[in-house]
């Protein structure tokens, strides 16, 4: 229970209660279609009018609340050591989220393990300093989606890394496509960006922008001061991070030629996903002579430096790893396919999860690997996977196999398969378990990859933005066409 909680008026929790939630989001929806317009018509004062009008607006302060309090953070408290966990708790958070008397506090910096077994940091924001970040997203959105680079895929409404592993195919698939990809790799990325230039671009309060920025952390009771970058774990960062590196595609296409048809001549072509991108080129000394030197001029305007160690110019027949996928061609026809390290990922967690429970029951094992099992791969079934999710069911059969064994050192092979692996369907060695839900008993199975459709990915057109009026037939089809497939 919170402090909001101890004391909360019913009145609070019956008008959280009886939101109209609907008209809430229609009434954003409406003022971010009218920001987009206004941007793409270069009426920046008409801009920061309607940005104010949406950050001050009851519904934009409910429905930001709204998504602070439902996302996965909701439970994590930040320095304050509150949370709005109540509808009560909420309505009165919504009322406190006032621009005169707003002050950031600094962040609570934990510590979450990445998959190469070091840990990234991650900072955050008390429940309000949330809130107001949400409420901003969703002033500031509808500006950077009217004037995004059309290939960048990451942290953007309606894009995600299958468009960017499809644009990849897009431009290298054929066989007159660019044969030279330039890999880059910008070093820190979130932790060097530009307080200056952020402040000087970033179109949005700057007195309330500046105090996210220059919030601090906390960690282990030392507060500590940040002079750069966004803090990893700030709602709004994702949003700020492409518009500090959206550009990146007209610097590279002027780096080679002004015109339009040289443009094409010489094949370049920029695919950005967060800070993660790569850039095709008829030769390597394109890329090196011409796109690299104007990529670097880029982020060192914005506080960034490429890494030089990571960042490297490679043959289309070598291939590259981009997303998790590894793009190649043989023999001139491109496979992309997942990347090894991240089977290996997969395999160590699956590792992982079966060492730490020897002693548990095979149904308890089967529901912790099945959801990592099937994430992973449904990430990969846009791609060439056929064969790997075979291999990879293979691999992971065999250790669960020496699990069974192990727990019955002293039973025969045939005991153990007769406990631990039944008949289904056409299958023999199917890894199952009787398991009861609401009352009836009912088979449990280990998830197969092999057993999930290849489906081709269409990729999002460009241009295309979510707060334009023009584009809302388009995106209505590609929703329609995602619920079919």
């Amino acid at each position: 229970m919170t402090a909001f909680d101890a004391g909360a008026p019913s009145h609070a929790e019956r008008m959280w209660l009886q939101a109209d939630w609907p008209r809430i989001k229609e009434e954003v929806k409406r003022l971010q279609v009218r920001i987009a317009k206004a941007t793409m018509e270069g009426r920046w004062g008409k801009v920061s009018a309607l940005q104010r009008l949406l950050t001050r607006s009851h519904s934009g302060k409910m429905l930001a609340v709204k998504r602070v309090t439902e996302n996965r953070g909701k439970r994590t408290p930040g320095v304050d050591g509150k949370i709005w966990s109540g509808p009560a708790a909420k309505w009165n958070g919504m009322a406190s989220m006032r621009h005169r008397s707003y002050r950031a506090l600094p962040l609570r910096r934990i510590y979450i393990p990445k998959s190469n077994g070091k840990k990234r940091p991650l900072g955050i924001p008390r429940m309000l300093c949330r809130s107001m970040q949400a409420l901003w997203k969703l002033a500031l959105e509808p500006i950077s989606e009217s004037l995004a680079d059309p290939n960048s895929y990451g942290f953007r409404p309606n894009r995600s890394t299958a468009d960017a592993i499809e644009y990849c195919f897009t431009t290298l698939a054929k066989r007159m496509s660019p044969a030279w990809v330039l890999e880059g790799d910008i070093r820190g990325c979130f932790d060097n960006f530009s307080h200056d230039w952020i402040l000087q671009n970033i179109p949005m309060d700057k007195a309330i922008l500046r105090q996210w920025l220059q919030a601090g952390f906390i960690d282990k009771g030392t507060l500590f001061a940040t002079e750069a970058g966004t803090p990893q774990g700030g709602i709004i960062s994702p949003v700020i991070a492409n518009m500090t590196l959206d550009g990146l595609e007209a610097a590279v296409d002027a780096s080679v030629a002004p015109m339009e048809r040289a443009r094409r001549k010489y094949k370049v072509n920029v695919n950005r996903y967060a800070d993660d991108f790569v850039v095709t080129g008829v030769s390597r000394e394109i890329l090196e002579n011409n796109v690299l030197p104007a990529i670097k001029q880029f982020m060192a305007v914005r506080g960034l430096e490429l890494s030089e160690e990571k960042t490297r110019i490679t043959h289309i027949d070598e291939g590259f790893d981009f997303l998790g996928q590894n793009v190649r061609k043989h023999g001139g026809k491109l496979l992309i396919k997942p990347a090894a390290k991240s089977e290996k990922a997969l395999l160590e967690k699956v590792r992982g999860i079966v060492k730490k429970n020897w002693t548990a029951t095979q149904s308890n094992l089967i529901l912790q690997l099945n959801p990592v099992i099937r994430g992973w791969g449904m990430y990969h079934r846009h791609v060439v996977s056929k064969s790997r999710f075979t291999s990879i069911d293979a691999q992971i059969w065999r250790l669960l196999w020496r699990w069974a064994l192990r727990r019955h050192p002293s039973k025969g092979t045939g005991w153990v398969r007769q406990k631990y692996f039944h008949a289904d369907g056409n299958r023999t060695w199917v890894f199952a378990a009787q398991t009861k839900v609401n009352g009836l008993t009912q088979r449990l199975r280990l998830f197969r990859t092999a057993t999930i459709p290849i489906i081709r990915h269409v990729k999002i057109r460009g241009k295309a933005n979510p707060f334009d009026s023009a584009w809302m037939p388009y995106f209505a089809r590609r929703r329609t066409a995602t619920v079919s497939d």
